[in-house]
């Protein structure tokens, strides 16, 4: 299950309560995307200005961006995902969050959390009852054909941002049991059932970034968390000591981890970055990295079993240094 409000650097709200009931009744939770591929046209750095999606409803009548309820217990990232691919034929890879939507809708209160996405790969559109036309349009023409001005503002933050960033996961292993009920070597400590399962969940969530770098602590758990992500995508997962209770401290650890963020410096679509280790040391990686990408520090870094942090990395083209471009934590 995902945390019931992921965090979000910021909301967007339409003025005006739920409605009647609204302060009881559960709120409609909902995911989508603002959309983008490269446009023909030149950025003032020189590379090519997005071109972001917008639908048409023909309900409504009304243009948007592409967004849905959750099903039930869905998680929001695969939510998110889900509803692109269904509303315009696009696979998309996610990448900074962007602030949540809130208004209220038939006496409830709705949360639309969004991201902005960068379109991988398409089928042929298909018209629907829901859906009826698509269309690619620069930003400044996107904003004219928005029908709500809580898409309009949304726009704008994307605009605002860098439209190419590195997603980079610091995750914590999965559950393993209680240390004190295992008798061999604490590096060799698997993940119990609940863990497999949790490690199944993730390979799943993760895959919303796209398939990237794993590097590991030396321990099974950590191993085998990222296991079925690795077999999933065909990645190579990497053992790396310095992020190895035991073998390692945070000074250490967030080294290593500064060195791995800015490593595809400057590539056009770097590779999504995933760190499994060890509860011990994710608050540490979390604030360090803060710190040194121009960030704020979260007021609780912590993280569960089988919960990460994705630190969105904006990728500079110009031979300037990576900056911090959101951040958002996860439980699978």
């Amino acid at each position: 299950m995902a945390d019931p409000r992921p965090d979000a650097p910021g909301t967007l709200r339409l003025l005006g309560g739920p409605g009647p009931g609204g302060g009881t009744r559960p709120p409609i939770r909902a995911a989508g995307a603002v959309l983008w591929r490269p446009g023909d046209g030149l950025g003032t750095d020189g590379t090519p200005a997005p071109e972001v999606a917008l639908v048409h409803r023909p309900h409504h009548d009304d243009w948007s961006f592409p967004k849905g309820k959750l099903e039930r217990d869905e998680h929001v990232l695969r939510g998110a995902i889900r509803e692109v691919e269904e509303e315009t034929g696009v696979v998309a890879r996610l990448g900074r969050r962007l602030p949540t939507c809130v208004y209220p809708k038939d006496g409830r209160t709705k949360y639309v959390d969004y991201w902005a996405a960068r379109a991988v790969s398409s089928a042929r559109f298909t018209p629907n009852d829901e859906v009826d036309e698509l269309v690619w349009l620069p930003v400044a023409e996107a904003e004219r054909r928005l029908t709500y001005p809580l898409d309009a503002d949304l726009l704008r933050e994307f605009a605002a941002g860098p439209p190419v960033t590195r997603p980079l996961v610091i995750l914590r292993h999965a559950t393993a049991g209680e240390k004190r009920d295992w008798n061999g070597p604490d590096e060799l400590r698997p993940l119990d059932e609940p863990g497999r399962a949790q490690a199944r969940t993730l390979a799943d969530l993760l895959f919303a970034y796209g398939p990237g770098r794993l590097v590991s602590s030396a321990t099974a758990r950590c191993v085998e968390t990222l296991l079925p992500f690795a077999r999933r995508t065909g990645s190579e997962i990497v053992i790396d000591r310095a992020f190895t209770i035991g073998v390692t401290d945070a000074g250490r650890a967030c080294a290593r981890l500064l060195d791995l963020a800015v490593a595809t410096e400057g590539a056009a679509a770097p590779e999504p970055l995933v760190v499994c280790t060890h509860g011990e040391i994710v608050s540490e990686l979390v604030t360090f990295l803060c710190r040194e990408l121009g960030g704020t520090e979260p007021d609780d870094p912590a993280l569960g079993k089988g919960a990460f942090w994705t630190v969105h990395v904006s990728a500079p083209s110009d031979g300037t240094a990576p900056a911090l471009a959101a951040l958002e934590r996860h439980a699978c």
